[in-house]
């Protein structure tokens, strides 16, 4: 790095003596550490008269990269030294989509407040897609329903929130809060299209009461928002999280029905590489984001 910044200060100044006082080095020490550069590159990129310095043809065209080189190792400096901790510039958050519409208008500006210095990048995403994301690094952590039980991958509970069912407005179980769980079997549920874990959550209940289920070459639904509207049009109903209530229940075509106690629900969680998951400032993240659910939408944190 240092011959990279000899070389850009004798480029910039053309005047050797210049170039050393800029950079505090004696002017036998820049003229030493561009030949070693040059000899290491096999190139000469400047030359010397006793009249004039000029880059040569060859310099030039490597001109930009060395400036790109400098800047970057500048920008790695920078940040290290301004850094307290992994909540620190960009960050990039996986959420799965039948959380992230109903999270994130609250999150977001929670994050701003308490993690001035981060710049969220979102990415919205079904479980599977999220995990390979974590694995390969382009995600750096997610919010999403757990377990996971991916190796490599830890999981920090967050928090706890019910399920609820979403109806036609005129159906008879609208407005009840003690329906038992085997009502499912009495009901056509509609389903998420494959790969999002509220369809497997769904279908895991389903199972416990043998229930009747849409999805495979019926209706299917690519998104939470879709299957309510299929709901308001008399096609069934849908178990969505009690996140998901007020905003997808504001239909005049749309009812709700609760599970009397114990709730089912999910568990959401924070799910971070190994390798980083022992940082504080991620389990800060965590409280955070319990914090917000449960302000927004009466989740219980974990």
């Amino acid at each position: 790095m240092t011959q990279l910044r000899v070389f850009l200060a004798v480029a910039e100044r053309l005047h050797f003596r210049s170039a050393a006082a800029d950079l505090g080095l004696s002017q036998p020490s820049l003229s030493q550490a561009l030949a070693t550069l040059e000899e290491g590159l096999g190139l000469r990129l400047v030359e010397r008269s006793t009249r004039s310095v000029l880059v040569t043809p060859a310099g030039e065209r490597l001109l930009p990269y060395a400036r790109a080189a400098v800047a970057a190792m500048d920008a790695v400096t920078d940040a290290a030294a301004g850094s307290s901790g992994p909540l620190f510039g960009p960050l990039r958050i996986g959420v799965i989509p039948t959380a992230a519409p109903y999270l994130l208008p609250g999150l977001l500006p929670a994050l701003a407040e308490n993690f001035p210095d981060l710049r969220p990048r979102i990415v919205e995403d079904q479980t599977s897609r999220l995990l390979d994301g974590l694995r390969s690094g382009s995600v750096d952590l997610a919010v999403l329903a757990l377990p996971a039980d991916t190796a490599g991958i830890e999981e920090i509970p967050l928090y706890h929130e019910s399920f609820a069912l979403l109806l036609p407005a005129e159906h008879e179980l609208v407005g009840r809060d003690d329906l038992p769980l085997d009502i499912l079997g009495e009901v056509p549920l509609l389903l998420l299209d494959e790969g999002h874990c509220l369809r497997s959550q769904t279908l895991d209940l389903c199972r416990q009461v043998s229930a009747r289920v849409l999805g495979r070459g019926d209706t299917r639904a690519a998104s939470l928002t879709t299957a309510v509207r299929c709901v308001a049009g008399g096609l069934g109903v849908t178990l969505v999280p009690e996140s998901a209530v007020e905003s997808e229940s504001r239909d005049p075509g749309i009812g709700v029905a609760r599970f009397a106690e114990p709730r089912p629900g999910r568990t959401m969680g924070l799910v971070l590489r190994s390798a980083t998951s022992g940082d504080e400032a991620y389990a800060e993240f965590g409280r955070v984001v319990a914090g917000v659910a449960e302000r927004t939408f009466g989740a219980t944190p974990v």
